[in-house]
């Protein structure tokens, strides 16, 4: 190769090793190749999940009634699950429930191949699985800055959201074919199975890299200390705020993308499967960008949350499917920016010995809000149609971006008093 040519690939080169820093460090790869393994099951039990239950009562309402079941622990438990996540040692813990969740898996496959599958069965699993995952989802989150250190934080953060999307562009395309093929109950048995990778992941990663923050020691009043932390900080506690009412009314997919499946495009279980699909492609696009090019901050949430908003309108006026689709992707590009940036901005604030607690809170922002809004955007979409759905969840991001921008303003102002002064 020439010189000139060298010259022409090394820009490339430093972008490709820019973007997939993280890689760098042996244990991020493992846990990173676990969770690709079970991501994918996830989303194909979440599509699975859904059609279940509109096959056992053709009813958008109670899909968001299981949504927020699911989700309800997170509400009600996820600050404490901060606070047990900042006692523990989070690479057992996280062991221990993802063993739970795939055993929960098990479960409802077996009822739902066997025919034995009730609607209150439904459920009961998914309040069991949503208190695994008020748990385990602050010990996953911190556990990621012990494992690369705050350098490749961001970086790391952004292509684990480049994973969920990727899984949710292969799992729902994986789920509707196994539906088709072998049923809705050989989803969730699947799911089941995948759970195993990601354990042996966990077990195999060298303790001796990991840099593991010191454990709080237990004491009354550390519930109330976190929340007293986050609320006397504004950078902290103005993005959880952003989170939770993007989280509340904009995340609710599970809830308004089978209407505008259904209904909107006259469609079936691959015409949801598409739309989650191009929402994942599109995810990965924007996490890779923001792996390579993001930005933590204020600034970069208030953009992501704009772009965010924008994206749900353009799908809301598609005229079709094909329009639908490609606007599905915009989406999927934003939110993962507003998503990752929101996730990196808290953990590089957040103080080492509180950041159990804070991701705690923003697991309460974004999944917690669910039982709260999931019911609101399932009503909206039943009533009205998914159109109404997605317009309700982009003046959200809108109201949030607009919040945001507030707070900008008053920190550009703050400093200029001080530069005056």
């Amino acid at each position: 190769m020439t010189v000139v040519g060298e010259r022409a690939l090394a820009p490339l080169d430093a972008l490709r090793r820019q973007t997939f820093a993280s890689l760098s460090n042996s244990n991020y790869r493992r846990y990173l190749t676990g969770q690709s393994i079970s991501l994918v099951g996830t989303w194909m039990q979440t599509i699975a999940q859904s059609w279940l239950v509109l096959q056992l009562t053709g009813s958008a309402t109670a899909l968001g009634v299981v949504v927020a079941l699911q989700t309800l622990p997170t509400l009600l438990l996820g600050p404490y699950g901060g606070v047990i996540a900042d006692r523990m040692d989070k690479r057992k813990l996280m062991i221990g429930l993802q063993s739970m969740m795939g055993v929960l898996a098990l479960l409802l496959g077996l009822l739902t191949i066997t025919g034995a599958v009730r609607l209150w069965e439904v459920y009961v699993l998914a309040v069991l699985l949503g208190l695994n995952n008020s748990f385990e989802n602050p010990a996953r989150q911190s556990f990621v800055l012990e494992m690369v250190g705050p350098t490749d934080l961001r970086n790391a953060v952004s292509l684990n959201s480049v994973l969920v999307n990727s899984a949710r562009a292969v799992g729902p395309a994986v789920a509707g074919i196994v539906i088709a093929t072998g049923g809705i109950g050989l989803c969730f048995l699947l799911n089941a199975a995948s759970f195993v990778a990601v354990v042996v992941s966990l077990t195999r990663l060298d303790v001796s890299k990991l840099n593991p923050s010191t454990p709080a020691p237990r004491a009354p009043g550390q519930l109330r200390e976190g929340l007293s932390y986050v609320r006397r900080t504004p950078r902290l506690a103005v993005p959880l705020l952003m989170m939770a009412l993007v989280g509340c009314l904009a995340y609710e997919f599970q809830v308004v993308l089978p209407i505008v499946a259904s209904e909107t495009f006259a469609g079936d279980a691959r015409t949801y499967g598409f739309l989650t699909a191009a929402m994942g492609v599109g995810a990965v696009m924007g996490g890779l960008y923001v792996a390579a090019r993001g930005r933590t901050g204020m600034r970069s949430m208030v953009i992501g949350a704009v772009a965010f908003g924008v994206a749900l309108l353009f799908v809301a006026l598609s005229p079709t499917l094909l329009v639908a689709l490609l606007g599905m992707g915009l989406v999927g590009a934003a939110s993962v920016a507003f998503q990752s940036t929101g996730n990196s901005t808290l953990q590089l604030t957040a103080a080492p010995h509180m950041r159990g607690r804070v991701m705690a809170l923003w697991a309460v922002a974004f999944l917690g809000s669910t039982p709260i809004g999931g019911p609101i955007a399932g009503l909206v979409s039943g009533h009205f149609g998914g159109r109404a759905g997605l317009i309700l969840g982009a003046l959200a991001c809108l109201v949030a971006a607009g919040l945001g921008a507030i707070h900008v303003r008053r920190e550009s102002a703050a400093r200029a008093a001080e530069v005056v002064g």
